[in-house]
Parts: C-alpha cells; sequence; structure tokens
C-alpha cells in the first residue's frame, strides 16, 4: 500500500507551507523531487530548499528526471501522452525506493486542486492497479499570493470570480458576464487580445520569491509595462512564472 501525499508548497517560499504540510514531509518515507532541466533548475532548487528548511528527521529525498510535454501538435493530446510518462515515471521511482509500500510525499506548487494535473496524474497510478490511498495537504494558491501581494481583495463586493487561461483568453476573449478574472497558465501577454478601455490589472511574477514583481494600473497603460517587463524577466531566469487579475469597471466607477 501506498500512501501518497501531495502537499501543496505555495509559490516555493518555505514561509508559505502550512504546518500540516510541514508534518506530512517529516512523516514521509520518501519524497520524490522532479528535474526539469537546466532551464528551469530553480524549480528544483527551491524544493531542495523547502526540504532543508522544514524536514527535522532523515527522510530519504530521490530526484527524478521529468518527462518533457510535446510543443506541437494537439494540445491535448500531447498534455495526456505527456501525463501518461509521469505516471509510469513515478511507478518505477515507487517500485525502486518503495517496494515494500510506506508514505510518498510529492510537493505540488501552489495547490494540488487549482490548474495543475497531479490529481489526475495519480489517479493514472490507481488505474494501472498500484494500491495508492492519495491524501491531500492544501497550499497557498498563486491567486492568494497575487492578492497579497496587492492588498487587494480577490472579488467585487458581493461579486463572482472568473478562473481562467491564457490559451482561452486569446481564443475566446473575455468572459461573457464576468466582471473580474484571474488569468493563469499564460505563456505570453494574452490581455493584448483585449479592448483596454475600463479595465484595470493586478500582475506578478515571482510571487513570494525574492525577485518577485509586481505591476498595476489601467490596462492600456499597464500592458506595455507587463510585456517589456515579463520578457527582461524571462530573458534574465531563464523562466518565468506570473499571474494575473483584471477587473472591469462598474457602471457606478468602482472596481
Amino acid at each position: 500500500m501506498i500512501e501518497l501525499h501531495l502537499i501543496g508548497i505555495g509559490t516555493g517560499n518555505p514561509d508559505h507551507l502550512t504546518a500540516q504540510a510541514t508534518r506530512a514531509m517529516n512523516e514521509a518515507d520518501l519524497i520524490l523531487l522532479p528535474r526539469k532541466g537546466s532551464a528551469k533548475s530553480d524549480f528544483a532548487d527551491l524544493r531542495r530548499t523547502i526540504c532543508a528548511t522544514v524536514l527535522t528527521r532523515p527522510v530519504r529525498i530521490v530526484e527524478f528526471d521529468m518527462p518533457l510535454r510535446a510543443a506541437d501538435g494537439d494540445y491535448a493530446q500531447a498534455v495526456n501522452v505527456w501525463h501518461d510518462a509521469i505516471a509510469t515515471v513515478w511507478h518505477e521511482q515507487i517500485a525502486a525506493h518503495l517496494p515494500k509500500g510506506g508514505r510518498l510525499a510529492l510537493l505540488v506548487w501552489g495547490d494540488p486542486s487549482l490548474y495543475d494535473s497531479t490529481l489526475r496524474i495519480a489517479e493514472r497510478l490507481q488505474s494501472a492497479g498500484l494500491e495508492v490511498t492519495v491524501k491531500v495537504v492544501a497550499g497557498i494558491t498563486s491567486i492568494q499570493a497575487l492578492t497579497a501581494a496587492h492588498a487587494i481583495p480577490l472579488n467585487p463586493l458581493a461579486g463572482p470570480v472568473t478562473i481562467t487561461t491564457g490559451r482561452t483568453l486569446r481564443t475566446h476573449g473575455w468572459p461573457v458576464d464576468a466582471d473580474t478574472i484571474v488569468v493563469m497558465l499564460d505563456s505570453g501577454c494574452a490581455f493584448d487580445v483585449l479592448d483596454p478601455r475600463g479595465i484595470t490589472i493586478w500582475w506578478g511574477a515571482y510571487l513570494g520569491m525574492d525577485h518577485q514583481a509586481l505591476e498595476h494600473g489601467a490596462l492600456a497603460a499597464a500592458a506595455p509595462r507587463i510585456a517589456a517587463r515579463r520578457a527582461a524577466l524571462r530573458a534574465r531566469h531563464g523562466w518565468i512564472m506570473d499571474i494575473y487579475l483584471m477587473r472591469k469597471e462598474q457602471v457606478d466607477g468602482s472596481h
């Protein structure tokens, strides 16, 4: 029996870990850390730092190379093939390092429930016949980190929020009947497709990290600043992880 703990670690800042996350890491028999290539070595370094910071007992840590997702072809098909490959690697690591079962921990950016596929990959292990019990430890999401960094409420007074992706925003535009949207997984400034009139944006990259970057303002003025800053940061660090919230001005002029 494998007890798989999917532990939300926020945006990589050890201070974002909950007491429950720290306890789950210290109770693990094995922690698996993915390596995503030299361009994203910061991700592995941050996970190593978290382990070094919070572990108070010897816990076996094993690193593995994360399979790469195909960049061309049908997106959904490529993601499914990629998830299959990741599940296979997990299965191999479990067989090699926990052959008699035990507690396995995986450190998940943000929270495993929000635009993360770790839970779907874990289902593949169960479908393959591995006896796995999945437990989730909630983490601080990038949405929470963004609103905290800007000191703003997520939602307008008594109003809803739509969470979407850059790909969807670029394809379909502003969601119908939405006043406030949060855009995640944007590979390149999808807000450029919008008519900026009446829209305010709050943007953040590397949230919670030492090199956190923030921008805020009317979309028409802020968009070029964000695009330029985003490009410079990506060139400097080799990768970027950002998120933004946009809100349309209400009839009474409020946001």
